[in-house]
């Protein structure tokens, strides 16, 4: 067990999960996608044979659906999105993990396999990268702690998964690039990935 998966969440509360979709279909559909993108992460990364690390924004749940065998439930903490990824990055690396990944629950499209991929391309890079079609990443993992890959981004835009290759070519790092998924943010990503209310 040396590969930690970290899965990035948000308690399913009404209003406050999946902001921007809510404005195209109503809080309580969003509410309801998002369970349905937190239950397909839960059965995507169940079979993985890697220790699966549920870091929440807020406080932690004692009981959910994350209650489960092999998952071990952490806090978030930092001042933005890229401090918070790599405070959990730097916590797994100084337990002794050899491989770090990151995900979070808003990629229907991710399945066991591309999870697995991820794995098996750090035996041989430093660093492996999931795209998004909308300049996002679903996935990101590392082989040995790189701060820099969490500072000076544009966190929530459509030149994150750029700036994270850049960022990687003035490192002189080695990267693989996993296929790029459709992730749901909006209603019209609800089509492209299958989802009907």
């Amino acid at each position: 067990m040396r590969t930690a998966l970290i899965i990035f969440v948000r308690h399913p509360e009404l209003g406050k999960v999946k902001t921007r979709l809510a404005k195209g279909i109503g809080n309580e559909k969003a509410l309801s996608v998002y369970n349905l993108l937190l239950g397909h992460t839960r059965q995507i990364t169940i079979p993985l044979n890697c220790r699966k690390f549920i870091y929440y924004t807020d406080q932690v749940i004692e009981h959910d659906i994350w209650t489960l065998p092999g998952y071990t439930k952490r806090q978030q903490f930092g001042e933005h999105l890229g401090a918070r990824m790599s405070n959990a990055f730097k916590e797994l690396f100084d337990q002794g993990f050899e491989r770090v990944m990151i995900i979070g629950s808003d990629c229907y499209q991710l399945q066991t396999h591309v999870l697995e991929q991820g794995i098996d391309a750090l035996n041989d890079n430093d660093v492996v990268v999931g795209p998004t079609f909308d300049g996002g990443y679903y996935l990101l993992g590392c082989n040995h702690y790189i701060p820099e890959l969490f500072t000076h981004k544009d966190w929530s835009t459509d030149q994150v998964a750029t700036q994270t290759i850049s960022t990687i070519s003035q490192l002189k790092l080695n990267h693989s690039l996993l296929e790029k998924l459709h992730d749901v943010d909006e209603a019209a990503d609800l089509e492209l990935n299958g989802i009907s209310l």
